[in-house]
């Protein structure tokens, strides 16, 4: 297979996984609400759902330099389809009680963080291989990802109102299996790194002690946590809210939804296709100021439905070049035989505040009014996103260390 086919296999097996996983995030909520009529229940099978998936990055990572990348990645897949398979199926046959429901939800999402970590580190070798660079790359793995949820949140809703839950959650598993053949086929056999193994927790506190040595990935850590606190307050209580109050509820929640995702996907194609030609620091900084602040100081403006489309269009497009910028100089900075576990360690401390900022949000919002929250949150978001600007860390975004100059991965 040709080094260019052998990427694009990849690049389709991640789109369709992650197709997968959002049609699943769809069909289990209406399943659940259908078989026992409770929001309660919903939200215990969410955060049952949730909980492996930060599991499995933690504490996943060094079995996945371990087993190699392409071993993980096939494996999480077919994981997930046999365990998204027989929700379906004992449904149809022996009966499908809730708590069993639960277990199956448990074991899908604990493969799954490791299984995109295998994927994303595949991309030195892959890139290298094809004669593409690292930033492009990754701006084509993060474009498959977002267009795959865009797609297929809604194309699972308009199934599921037509075939009903069961039936996405069967095709859920069918592509995992795509995504687990086009893996085997189209990944290298790489050849592994020989390093003596030290033991599973030391492994792992190494992964810790390479992320608190390195003064970019600080950084990162600190910076993201900070941001996707802020983002998910925006995206889980704060833009609800704004539909609901302003624009008539949910059509006007989907389209601005809808409208920065489809931003988000044009910003990671169009990094991948020009964005190699700017420094890294200057785009993900102004990126950042960008995406951030401008969201929550419109809205507070109480603009009309069109005015709040165009600005999360346009904020949409900046975000879609954070995550390539950020992953390629993550997979350049790490050693080889680390990926996934230090993957593991930025991708827990990134996710660390989101809990924190939507809880504060919504207990903001019981005391104050709507616009002065997203005043308060965007001048927060604005201070935290100058912080790029300003700092020499941050220059570190533009140079590629020595250490992972010649990549063998597992």
């Amino acid at each position: 297979m040709r080094p260019r086919a052998r990427l694009g296999c990849v690049l389709a097996a991640h789109t369709a996984s992650s197709a997968g996983n959002t049609a699943t995030a769809i069909a289990v909520p209406l399943h659940v609400l259908q078989t026992t009529g409770s929001t309660a229940l919903v939200g215990v099978a969410a955060a049952v759902a949730l909980v492996p998936v930060v599991l499995g990055g933690v504490f996943g990572g060094v079995l996945v330099d371990r087993v190699g990348y392409r071993r993980t990645s096939v494996a999480s897949d077919l994981v997930g389809a046999v365990t998204i398979a027989l929700v379906p199926l004992l449904d149809a046959t022996a009966g499908l009680p809730f708590g069993v429901l639960l277990v199956l939800l448990f074991a899908t999402g604990l493969l799954d963080t490791p299984g995109q970590a295998a994927r994303h580190a595949l991309l030195p070798e892959l890139s290298a291989e094809a004669g593409v660079a690292l930033d492009r790359a990754t701006g084509w793995m993060d474009a498959a990802e977002r267009l795959a949820r865009l797609l297929g949140a809604p194309l699972a809703g308009a199934l599921v109102g037509l075939t009903g839950a069961l039936t996405v959650l069967a095709l859920d598993a069918v592509t995992f299996l795509a995504s687990a053949l086009l893996v085997a086929v189209g990944a290298p056999a790489v050849a592994r790194a020989v390093r003596a193994r030290t033991g599973y927790w030391r492994e792992l506190a190494e992964g810790l002690a390479f992320v608190r040595g390195d003064r970019l990935l600080r950084a990162v850590v600190l910076l993201v946590a900070c941001t996707n606190a802020f983002d998910a307050a925006f995206s889980s209580v704060v833009l609800p809210v704004v539909a609901r109050e302003r624009f008539g509820g949910g059509p006007a929640l989907g389209l601005l939804v809808g409208t920065f995702g489809a931003g988000a996907v044009l910003g990671a194609l169009a990094y991948g296709a020009v964005g190699t030609r700017f420094p890294r620091r200057a785009v993900f900084a102004v990126a950042f100021l960008l995406v951030g602040a401008p969201r929550f100081l419109v809205l507070a403006a109480d603009p009309g439905l069109a005015v709040a489309v165009v600005t999360m269009v346009l904020t949409g497009v900046a975000a879609g070049a954070i995550n390539p910028v950020l992953g390629a100089a993550e997979l350049e900075r790490v050693p080889p035989h680390a990926r996934a576990r230090v993957a593991g360690v930025v991708g827990a401390g990134a996710w660390a505040a989101m809990p924190i900022g939507q809880l504060g949000t919504g207990v903001a919002l019981e005391h104050a009014a709507l616009p002065v929250v997203l005043l308060a949150l965007g001048g927060a978001y604005l201070l935290v996103t100058l912080w790029p600007f300003g700092s020499a860390t941050w220059a570190e975004l533009d140079r590629a260390p020595d250490a992972a100059a010649s990549p063998t991965s597992p």
